[in-house]
Parts: C-alpha cells; sequence; structure tokens
C-alpha cells in the first residue's frame, strides 16, 4: 500500500496487524484540546492519579466559550491554565486563535501523530500529520501513556490535477466531494490528496481540505509534506520539523476520485446540511442578511487578504452585515502589516476577537427568517443559535461577492479577482501561548464552582430491560443530542447541569421521559452522531439512564463515546426492523453482559411477542470496556 497515511501508521503502530479492518493500537506524539471539551478531559486525566502528561506534546486551547458573561466561562479558562501548569502542557489563552489554525501554525510536524478532542482535528493533515477526532476521555487516556485505538482504515485517495480558476477556491473542492459523497461517503476512510494539482495548492488551502474532511465522515485528512510544507515551516521558524513524506511509487488506493482542478465553479452548500450542495450560479439573487467569515476552516490570512483586496474597489451592500472572525492572533497581525485591516475597517466590516464564535453558535445568531451567508465547515439545523436557521456554506469569494451585492452572488460577477501574495513571509505572534513549566508539583489546579466531579457509573447487568423513549430519523448529529450555544456549553464541566438539555431541541419532553422511567433505549437511522466529537453527547444521555442505542449505523466518533461510557451501540441486522421499532416499546436481552464478554456479534432482543436481531460489531477491549461500565472503570 505504502500511501502517506500507511507509512505513518506504520511507523506508531503499537497492538494489531497493519491491514484494513484490522483493531490497532498506535501510539501518539501530540494531543490538542479546546475548552467546550477540554475541561470534562481534565477532570478525567486528573482521576487517572498521573504526575506529567506522557505525550511528547500537548496543548490547551480556549478558542470556544470565549464570552464572560459571568463566572462560568472565566473560572474554566482558569481551571484549564492551572491543568496545564500542573500536568506539563502548552496552553493557549483566551483570544489567542482558534485550535486548529494555530496548531498547525506552531506544533504540526509531518510524519507525528495527534490526537484532538475536536472532530476538526484533521486540519493539521495539511502539513502530513496523521491527526484524529476523538473523545476527550480517549485524548485524555493518550496523555496518561495509553495508545488510542481504532480500526485500520481504508485509503481514498483524492486524484487532483489541473488548477483552479479565478473566484475558485478549496472550499469548492471539498463542497464538490460532498456533493459527490455525502456526509457518510467517507466513513472508515482516511482521505489522502495526490496528484499533479497539488503543486498549486498552499498548505492554508490544504487545511481547508483538511478541516472539511470531517464533514465526510473522515477518520482523517492528509497531504504529502512536499516544498510546501517546507516553505511553511520555515515561516513559522520551525525549517527542523520538515521531513519529506509522500506516497510510495506504485501505492494503492482502496478507493479513487479524480478532480480536475481547472472545471471546478463556486459552490454552496445549501440548508441544512454540508452535503446539500449547489452550483452558486443556481442561487444567485437570494437576499442575504448577514455574512461570516471565519471559523477553523476559512480564517487564514489568504482568505482575509483577499476580502480586503476585494473591498478595495466595492463596499458591503447596505443591508448586509460583514464580520469576520481570524483564526488567530498571528493572521490578525500579518493582516494589520500587510495594510489589510485597515481596508477591512474602513469599509465598514465588523471585526471579531480570534475564536470559534459563530460557529458553535456563541454569538452572532442571524435573524429571523434571514439568509446567513458563512464560510464555516456545518450548517446543522440551529447550530448557528436561531430556530429554523438558514444557513449557507460558501467560499470566502462567494461571501464577499455575496456582501457586496446583498443577495447570493456568483463571484465571477465581479470581474477581475484580486491578485494574492501567497509566498510564506509572515510575522511570528505566539505571545499569548504559555509554554509548559519546568517545576509543576507546586501548582495547585483552580476549580471554580460550576466544575463538579465526574458522575460515577455501574458495571453492565446481566440482563436489561429498557424503555424506547424516542426515535429518530437518518443523519443526527451531536447538535441534535447535546446543543451547542451559549446558554449550554458554559454547563460544560458540570454535567449534573448540562444533561438536562439533552435532546431538548427534539424532544422537549425527553428528559422527564428519562427521569420516569430511569434506564431507557434510543432507535435512529443512519449515520447516527454525525459532526462533533463533544463527549457530552454520550456522557450526558448516559448519566440521563440511556444504557443503548439502536441504530442503522453509527458515526465513528460517537460510537467510540458511546461505548467509554457504556452504553451498548447495537445497529439493525435488518433495515426493515427499524420501520417496526417504536417509541413505548420494551427492549429485553438476556445475558448481555455474558454475550458481549464472549465475543458474540449477533445480539437477540426481545420487543413484546416478537424477536428481533441485532449487530454489535466492536474489538474485545471494547466489550471489555462495555461490560466494566465504561472506560474510566475499565482502566481503574
Amino acid at each position: 500500500m505504502d500511501t502517506v497515511a500507511d507509512q505513518i501508521i506504520k511507523e506508531h503502530i503499537i497492538e494489531g496487524r497493519p491491514e484494513p479492518g484490522e483493531n490497532i493500537a498506535l501510539r501518539i506524539d501530540q494531543t490538542l484540546t479546546q475548552d467546550a471539551t477540554g475541561t470534562l478531559t481534565y477532570l478525567e486525566l486528573a482521576g487517572m492519579g498521573i504526575d506529567q502528561i506522557k505525550t511528547e506534546l500537548s496543548v490547551s486551547y480556549v478558542d470556544h466559550n470565549l464570552s464572560q458573561t459571568d463566572n462560568k466561562n472565566a473560572d474554566d479558562h482558569l481551571f484549564l491554565q492551572s491543568v496545564a501548569a500542573k500536568y506539563g502542557l502548552y496552553f493557549s489563552k483566551p483570544g489567542n486563535g482558534i485550535c486548529h489554525v494555530i496548531h498547525l501554525e506552531r506544533f504540526s510536524i509531518p510524519g507525528k501523530t495527534l490526537l484532538g478532542s475536536d472532530s476538526h482535528t484533521p486540519t493539521s493533515g495539511a502539513c502530513a500529520m496523521l491527526a484524529i477526532g476523538a473523545g476527550g476521555l480517549d485524548v485524555a487516556a493518550t496523555m496518561a501513556g495509553y495508545p488510542f485505538h481504532l480500526i485500520y482504515p481504508k485509503i481514498m485517495g483524492i486524484r487532483l490535477a489541473g488548477k483552479l480558476s479565478a473566484w475558485v477556491s478549496a472550499k469548492d473542492i471539498v463542497l464538490e466531494l460532498l456533493k459527490r459523497l455525502t456526509v457518510k461517503g467517507a466513513a472508515g476512510y482516511i482521505i489522502e490528496y495526490f496528484g499533479p494539482g497539488l503543486g498549486t495548492l498552499t498548505i492554508s488551502q490544504r487545511a481547508v481540505m483538511a478541516n472539511m474532511g470531517s464533514e465526510l465522515g473522515a477518520t482523517s485528512s492528509i497531504f504529502p509534506s512536499d516544498s510546501h510544507t517546507k516553505a511553511f515551516l520555515e515561516s513559522q521558524g520551525r525549517k527542523e520539523s520538515w521531513r519529506e513524506i509522500s506516497a510510495k511509487e506504485g501505492a494503492q488506493y482502496d478507493h479513487i476520485e479524480e478532480i480536475d482542478l481547472s472545471t471546478l465553479e463556486p459552490l454552496a452548500a445549501a440548508p441544512s446540511s454540508p452535503d446539500n450542495v449547489y452550483p452558486v450560479r443556481e442561487l444567485t439573487g437570494k437576499p442575504v442578511s448577514q455574512v461570516l467569515i471565519g471559523s477553523c476552516s476559512n480564517a487564514y490570512l489568504r482568505d482575509l487578504m483577499m476580502i480586503a483586496g476585494v473591498l478595495k474597489k466595492n463596499k458591503i451592500h447596505e443591508d448586509v452585515s460583514l464580520e469576520i472572525s481570524p483564526g488567530s492572533n498571528q493572521i490578525l497581525e500579518n493582516l494589520a502589516l500587510r495594510g489589510g485591516l485597515i481596508d477591512l475597517i474602513r469599509k465598514g466590516v465588523r471585526i471579531h476577537q480570534s475564536g470559534c464564535l459563530g460557529c458553535i453558535g456563541m454569538g452572532q445568531a442571524p435573524a429571523t427568517g434571514k439568509i446567513s451567508l458563512r464560510t464555516f465547515p456545518r450548517n446543522f439545523p440551529g447550530r448557528s443559535g436561531t430556530k429554523d436557521d438558514r444557513v449557507f456554506l460558501v467560499s470566502p469569494e462567494t461571501a464577499i461577492a455575496s456582501a457586496i451585492k446583498g443577495c447570493i452572488t456568483d463571484p465571477r460577477d465581479l470581474g477581475e479577482c484580486p491578485s494574492l501574495n501567497n509566498k510564506y513571509d509572515i510575522v511570528i505572534n505566539d505571545r499569548l501561548i504559555i509554554p509548559p513549566k519546568i517545576n509543576n508539583s507546586d501548582y495547585q489546579i483552580i476549580m471554580g464552582p460550576n466544575i463538579k466531579s465526574l458522575p460515577e457509573f455501574t458495571s453492565l447487568p446481566q440482563d436489561i430491560n429498557l424503555r424506547v423513549i424516542l426515535k429518530l430519523d437518518d443523519n443526527i448529529t451531536t447538535d441534535h443530542i447535546m446543543p451547542a450555544g451559549d446558554h449550554i456549553l458554559p454547563l460544560r464541566s458540570n454535567i449534573q447541569a448540562i444533561s438536562r438539555h439533552v435532546f431538548e431541541r427534539v424532544d422537549p419532553q425527553f428528559v422527564a421521559k428519562a427521569d420516569r422511567e430511569k434506564e431507557v433505549a434510543i432507535v435512529a437511522g443512519i449515520n447516527y452522531g454525525q459532526g462533533s466529537s463533544r463527549e457530552h453527547a454520550a456522557l450526558a444521555p448516559r448519566y440521563l439512564g440511556v444504557r443503548l442505542k439502536l441504530v442503522k449505523s453509527f458515526a465513528r466518533i460517537h460510537k467510540a463515546n458511546l461505548i467509554n461510557f457504556g452504553i451498548i451501540p447495537l445497529t439493525f441486522e435488518q433495515a426493515e426492523d427499524y420501520g417496526i421499532t417504536m417509541v413505548g416499546d420494551s427492549l429485553k436481552i438476556k445475558g448481555i453482559k455474558d454475550l458481549i464478554l464472549s465475543g458474540e456479534e449477533r445480539i437477540k432482543i426481545i420487543i413484546g411477542s416478537r424477536v428481533i436481531f441485532t449487530r454489535l460489531e466492536i474489538s474485545s477491549r471494547q466489550r471489555e470496556i462495555l461490560a466494566a461500565g465504561g472506560l474510566i472503570n475499565y482502566l481503574k
């Protein structure tokens, strides 16, 4: 095989055979967390009884919950900084920028492995890292010295040829893939880019594509390490980190998609899924109220300088609010030094601090019934903070053209595209990154009043009898399960409080039903749990008594999170059984603990007078975790 991904996996594999479909364990070199998932991750790490992290490098970022409307976020920021000092992590302070952007700038190393408690961790694949998103408990375990377990993925090769036309960008490449493959089309794969078209794409353009591979369901996305990678690392003052990595001659891919970059046109994902993709020319004329440029997918210097260049000769439509969130303080400083920031300010652009903000529903919610164009990676229903929102995902080029015209506009209608300096000449700014402490034994962890101890769970019983209290359709996201937003995310370190919001946008009575029944089950369709890596979407339901989820198929990270917190992930053996399994049904499984530990994959469920068969396709280690009641119990 000898693809780039294969080479890195073989360098890091410590258990299992390096073959697709096999259960393997990898040595993890680096980890990252962000504050929405990090507080819980470090509570879990503290419970593992270590004095110092075991990874080569770990970073705690604060980029999601930046608003400090009361004590909760501010207290948690102090908690995260004190944890970093105690255990030997780097700490990126609030306002420094988005974890994936900064990690790419300051810490990415070709050939290394990175595990992050955020689904967009594969962004660092732009620098030839094998970067994987996971639940926070898995990340805590790797910091404590344990390997990361996964199924050896298949490799999907994306062969690029040609060169992008004017006004077409990297965003349009990944939207084209979403149009072809859908949000579940790369499940079980690592996406690897190759071909002659690669040489035309800078690291920031590659980062856009690696970032949004998560929306395709991919385990990771990766690029080779070439002259662009070398130039990028040299510009970051890290030339010693570079090594060349490319696919071996005759490398074999399990599936190949070919894209001629010169044939692509501007694309947009319409509400409310990243794979609901149309050519922009088919959407033109729809009035726009808000345009947001930023997030971990399109907040790079190249993107912002392009916006500034277009605005030199144009003005923002009076009915549009154009808002920008830079990816990092370093990007913001370089934007200012090149004169782009003053061009944006003079034309009335609203400049926000460097962070995730509107992408995670932390402010910038659109007006009722109005269209919001965003260069973000996701447009799941209600994620913006507005019920029944109308969010379109677009490239920066389409975003600025639409902001000028006041309606969705094909950027090619603007005429000549501004020329951009894509050279890697930047001023380094990492003043808001605090390095690990040399002598950290005297540091104390600061616990604010909102931070509560993790709940303890019992091991799995021999027999279960669970009431189905919710039935769902396909492509249920973690935002459906555990909503984001400025009134919920500040509760991230208080499971007892945040659990009261589980499924509140789907069934406002869900929590009350769970309270009445004590132990329950949920039924759903295809690709259940897509989206964010937030383990709260598994932990909070488990706290409410959810012991089993029976679906047509699971998203990778969410399935792992369910197992980590002792929820049994079953899939229907016969798809038609989904149609006859209803809310109110009682699901009985006799001897479930013995069945799990014996390795049984075919699980019989008794529903009244009926019997259906389901599948439990997990590793032997995961079976022991389930039987123990979760990963923490298993490790203890």
